[in-house]
């Protein structure tokens, strides 16, 4: 394990929560912590040994620590979206929402660092079904891990968009929350990323520190007044964290929020040097978890009225005979609507047809909802995406896998079922979908999306 820079460690001094002795025993150790998110539409029942030593996570509701680090990549429960593999502090998120939002009323959401998904299939765990979430990405290449992951943790709730933060400038007082976890320098993953310390600087973290401002800047208009914003980093620098809450109540007419901690969890709670704003820090001495930093903050001022788009009538049919043939496998779901959208069906929530419309018209959306797929020659042909959202029943046959053949599924192989079975079916394991194969006279076809494919033997 490298050793942690001069610098680094001199930077930190006076930081309440710090102890250098103790940080760096704990950096030297080398520990490797494992910890899981449950998703609670998902249910399973755990066979593996790794699993039955689980510990909870106090600020969390569905998060684990594993004794051991299994194979994740061989486990179907994992591809199929039944848990995320999460550093334990960041989930420190949910306790952040809870307090500071009324999870029982309809929320438009904004994730605006999204990749690669953590927080957005946490969120999606959090958010009523009828809320918004807007899980936005402004590297190109990180986006397809996030619509990957979205997709698996299985929602219609959700829009995956690609825009650099200055564009959402185009929908002035539109989310109820913005979610900030913000590029850093990474000082907080040092254990779990060493290679992360080769590239640290003093230099870094002032350029950090002011990138970090200007996104926020860029994103605030679209948060209503009397809005809800949560900025997290992992950073143990000031100049990323409690420095810029200052500059956030200072510049940004932004109102602190108090957050209650588990008692005896290890949580450090701080003030920033001007405007005595709280923070939450997570030392790895002191919580069983890497560093991290979350502070929460509410929108000056009282919520406006939004201004209400007419869905245009193109944009929402979708023909009686599609319909037909949908509802021939899908059960009816008041909650849920069906558009077109460039010859596919989307399912999204009924209360956000007008949201994603004026989300259409000035972002750039990768995707959106759920995609149910697009009716070719009077047959439904289902998208992955309808096998991963529970929330969206189907009578079709279901077919259940041992492991074995489960993982050559995963792997996109030919693999031998003893059915009578005829046409689409669901594969699943432990209960829980996998997605489609069609079984036709002397073979299957199997519709694993190819590049989620396993590539390991």
């Amino acid at each position: 394990m490298p050793s942690l820079p001069e610098p680094f460690l001199k930077s930190l001094e006076g930081i309440p929560g710090y102890h250098r002795e103790h940080l760096l025993a704990t950096h030297e150790s080398g520990e490797r912590l494992t910890s899981v998110r449950l998703n609670p539409k998902k249910y399973f029942n755990p066979n593996v040994a790794s699993w039955q030593e689980e510990k909870l996570i106090p600020w969390c509701n569905q998060g684990r620590y594993l004794i051991d680090r299994p194979s994740f990549t061989t486990d179907p429960l994992f591809h199929a979206g039944a848990y995320y593999v999460q550093e334990a502090s960041s989930m420190f998120l949910e306790m952040a929402v809870q307090q500071s939002c009324d999870l029982n009323t309809s929320l438009r959401v904004l994730d605006l660092c999204a990749a690669p998904g953590g927080k957005s299939t946490h969120l999606l765990s959090l958010l009523s079904p009828d809320s918004l979430l807007v899980s936005n990405e402004v590297i190109r290449q990180r986006v397809n891990v996030l619509a990957e992951n979205i997709s698996k943790w299985g929602a219609a709730s959700a829009v995956i968009t690609h825009n650099d933060p200055a564009h959402f400038k185009r929908l002035p007082d539109f989310f109820d929350l913005i979610v900030v976890d913000a590029p850093c320098s990474g000082s907080g993953l040092f254990r779990k990323d060493p290679l992360a310390i080769e590239s640290w600087s003093l230099a870094n973290v002032a350029l950090c520190s002011q990138r970090q401002q200007r996104i926020l800047a860029d994103v605030m208009d679209s948060l209503k007044p009397g809005g809800i914003l949560i900025y997290s980093t992992c950073s143990y620098s000031v100049e990323e964290d409690e420095n810029n809450a200052d500059w956030l109540l200072q510049e940004m007419q932004m109102e602190p929020i108090k957050l209650s901690v588990p008692q005896n969890a290890g949580i450090v709670e701080t003030a920033s040097p001007r405007s005595h704003a709280p923070g939450y820090r997570f030392f790895p001495d002191k919580v069983a978890g890497e560093g991290f930093y979350l502070a929460a903050f509410k929108k000056k001022g009282m919520a406006k009225r939004a201004d209400v788009m007419q869905v245009t009538k193109d944009w929402q049919t979708v023909s009686k005979q599609a319909i037909g043939i949908l509802q021939k496998w899908v059960q009816p779901n008041e909650n849920i609507s069906f558009i077109s959208w460039e010859s596919q069906l989307l399912a999204v929530p009924t209360t956000q047809l007008n949201a994603i419309q004026q989300l259409q018209k000035h972002l750039y959306i990768r995707k959106a909802g759920t995609l149910a797929g697009s009716i070719i020659r009077d047959e439904w042909i289902p998208d992955h995406d309808m096998a991963m959202n529970p929330q969206i029943e189907i009578d079709m046959p279901k077919i259940s896998l041992n492991k074995s053949d489960a993982l050559q599924y995963l792997r996109r192989n030919i693999f031998e079922i003893d059915t009578q079975l005829k046409g689409w079916v669901l594969v699943q394991f432990e209960g829980i979908n996998l997605g489609w194969i069609k079984l036709l006279p002397g073979r299957i076809n199997n519709y694993y999306p190819k590049d989620w494919r396993i590539l390991n033997k």
